[in-house]
Parts: structure tokens; C-alpha cells; sequence
């Protein structure tokens, strides 16, 4: 099942153009990495260290989140960092990052709005994330520990009638 879980809404006035994004696995588990590929071009050279994101992240119609991160800053916190040039010049621009994702979060549909500028308040990119974390499997006993978890997983899934009869 293809599903769209990040979608470029950056327009003609953003330093990245022609993005293309590819996450792995392309609906990756809670408390797991996934792997997080940009390729794009870039119109002007940028400093990457100096790059801002707006973060807003809702649940439905309520903002939980409304925050502004340097890049750098925002990736430490999911467990990444900038690698190659922080600097890169204009032209062909890459970057691959191994995010670790959160091991729980509130059930529902969330939906992020990513917003970065550049340090000299030119728009960087543009990003809308619809990540659905409404879907829980409870995954076998371990082994060594004998005690069933519940975990979450996220994507657009069908209706599994198995997992339907094991939600309380």
C-alpha cells in the first residue's frame, strides 16, 4: 500500500526545490529508527547550522506543539545529526538521517507542519507530515520477560479483524 506520509509544500520562493523524500520502512514503528533521505537542488549556498524549523504538530483540530528549533538542534533530539558540508553551496544537496522515533505517543491522527527559513529569513522548505497512530497491535510475550506490551504503529491501515478482537 503506497501512503503519502510526507508531502513537499514548499512553492517558488524556497531555497530547496525539486525535493524528493524517502522514508524507510515507509511506515515506520514507534520506539524503532527510520531511515529519512532528502534529495533536492538548491538555489542559493545556506548554512544549515543557522537553518530555523517551525514545528507545529496537532491532534485533529488542537496545537499541542508551536515551536521553533534550529535544524541541528531539532535532529539531536531525534537522535540524528547534519552530516557532509553544513554549508553546501548551490546545486545537487543530499542528506540522510537515522531518526529515532518516540517510544509512545497519544492515539490519533497527528499531523505536523514543518516550516524552515534560512538564517537570512528566506523560506528553506516546506513540509506537512500525517503520521496516524491509531492502529495498536500487542505484540507476543518475550521470551525473558514473560509480559505482553502494547505498542502503536502508524500509517493507513485496513481493518485487521484479529487485531479488532484484541482491542480492549
Amino acid at each position: 500500500m503506497s501512503i503519502r506520509l510526507v508531502e513537499d509544500v514548499s512553492d517558488g520562493t524556497c531555497v530547496m526545490e525539486r525535493l524528493e523524500i524517502t522514508l524507510t520502512p515507509s511506515l515506520p514503528w514507534l520506539g524503532h529508527q527510520a531511515r529519512w533521505e532528502m534529495k533536492g537542488h538548491l538555489k542559493e549556498p545556506v548554512d544549515l547550522t543557522r537553518v530555523t524549523c517551525n514545528v507545529i504538530m496537532k491532534f485533529g483540530p488542537v496545537k499541542m506543539l508551536d515551536r521553533t528549533y534550529r535544524l541541528p538542534d531539532l535532529l539531536e533530539g531525534m537522535g540524528a545529526r547534519l552530516s557532509g558540508d553544513p554549508r553546501p553551496a548551490a546545486g545537487p544537496w543530499r542528506q540522510t538521517w537515522n531518526l529515532q522515533l518516540p517510544d509512545t505517543v497519544p492515539v490519533a491522527e497527528h499531523r505536523i507542519l514543518l516550516r524552515a527559513r534560512t538564517d537570512s529569513g528566506k523560506n528553506f522548505l516546506a513540509l506537512d507530515i500525517t503520521l496516524n497512530f491509531s492502529h495498536r497491535y500487542r505484540p507476543s510475550p518475550s521470551p525473558t520477560s514473560g509480559r505482553t506490551g502494547t505498542r502503536m504503529r502508524h500509517g493507513s491501515h485496513k481493518s485487521d479483524p484479529q487485531r479488532s478482537a484484541d482491542r480492549p
